[in-house]
């Protein structure tokens, strides 16, 4: 069911269209991915569904461009209420702003109160990386729950993916056959459907060839890469579970997810020299910010980069 569908009991047709075109804009130019986009829908349609209980009218376009600072603060309030955590809150604030923005940006309305509505305050999370050991177990004992030797090798092609080339879960998952490595690079599509080439370790590159050696379903250039029990493209939840199992026997810590595979990458490579510029391209990200954040490292660390590079450091 589509947003304006939800919402069509409260909403007017005019606004119903510009629903519709808002979330073509986020599918088709922002690329957002199906989760982002069930995301923005839940938040608009709970935004609308208050706000025609507020005003207790139908909604449309000239009614949103009247809205008051205070009734979107009363929204905010009701989700505090309703005991959704900030962090929500402030996803949720943010769906509804780029809402507004664009319909500003398109001249179809214009509402300067949302710009004034702040979001709660969050704590900085940054993920925890493993140390080179745990990092090492995990690739190299990932065979200790697995019977078959196919899924043990997919298991471990797809963390050294991970570990050794800094993928996000879900670019190693939607990688395809014609995507193997290529003269050491390997082709990646990552967020927003942007292409960057990764250099491939030769260890990295063997284990993938011999994952795809044992696996017992053909190879074809257009099949996905890692592969499920039966065949099918391996399901996101499967991968983390055989991590999750894996943690546990080897007595890792809870923050041991395909994520922490990917920042322990970007933090190994910052603790040794490498430079945040070229970790940030590795990582595919748009803003070196972004990269800071991933790489983040306790202080000793940082001495010593410093002390070894700075060229005034040992005067």
């Amino acid at each position: 069911m589509t947003l304006a569908q939800t919402t069509s009991l409260y909403c007017a047709s005019d606004l119903q269209s510009k629903l519709e075109d808002w979330i073509d804009f986020l599918s088709y130019e922002k690329m957002l991915s199906k989760h982002s986009l069930r995301a923005y829908s839940s938040d608009m349609s709970v935004f609308l569904a208050f706000m025609h209980k507020q005003i207790n009218a139908s909604l449309c376009i000239n009614t949103l461009s009247n809205i008051k600072l205070r009734d979107f603060r009363a929204w905010v309030s009701e989700l505090s209420k309703n005991k959704q955590k900030a962090v929500t809150r402030a996803r949720a604030i943010s769906s509804i702003k780029n809402f507004f923005r664009w319909m500003d940006t398109n001249g179809y309305m214009h509402n300067p109160a949302v710009e004034l509505l702040s979001s709660p305050k969050l704590p900085q999370k940054l993920p925890r990386a493993l140390t080179e050991k745990q990092a090492f177990d995990v690739i190299e004992k990932t065979d200790l729950l697995i019977k078959d030797d196919w899924i043990a090798m997919r298991n471990r092609a797809l963390f050294m993916l991970l570990y050794g080339a800094g993928l996000r879960i879900n670019e190693a998952l939607s990688l395809k056959c014609n995507n193997m490595p290529d003269q050491g690079f390997l082709r990646v599509v990552g967020k927003g459907e942007k292409q960057r080439r990764v250099p491939i370790l030769d260890i990295v590159e063997k284990a993938l060839m011999y994952y795809v050696e044992l696996c017992p379903y053909p190879f074809e250039k257009q099949r996905f890469l890692f592969l499920g029990a039966r065949g099918k493209k391996l399901n996101q939840g499967v991968a983390q579970k055989a991590l999750r199992d894996l943690r546990i026997t080897l007595g890792l810590p809870e923050t041991t997810t395909p994520h922490a595979l990917r920042h322990s990458f970007a933090t190994h490579l910052l603790k040794n020299g490498a430079n945040l510029r070229e970790i940030q391209e590795l990582l595919g990200h748009a803003s070196l910010t972004t990269t800071q954040r991933y790489t983040d490292l306790d202080n000793s660390a940082l001495m010593n980069i410093y002390q070894k590079a700075h060229p005034r450091s040992k005067k």
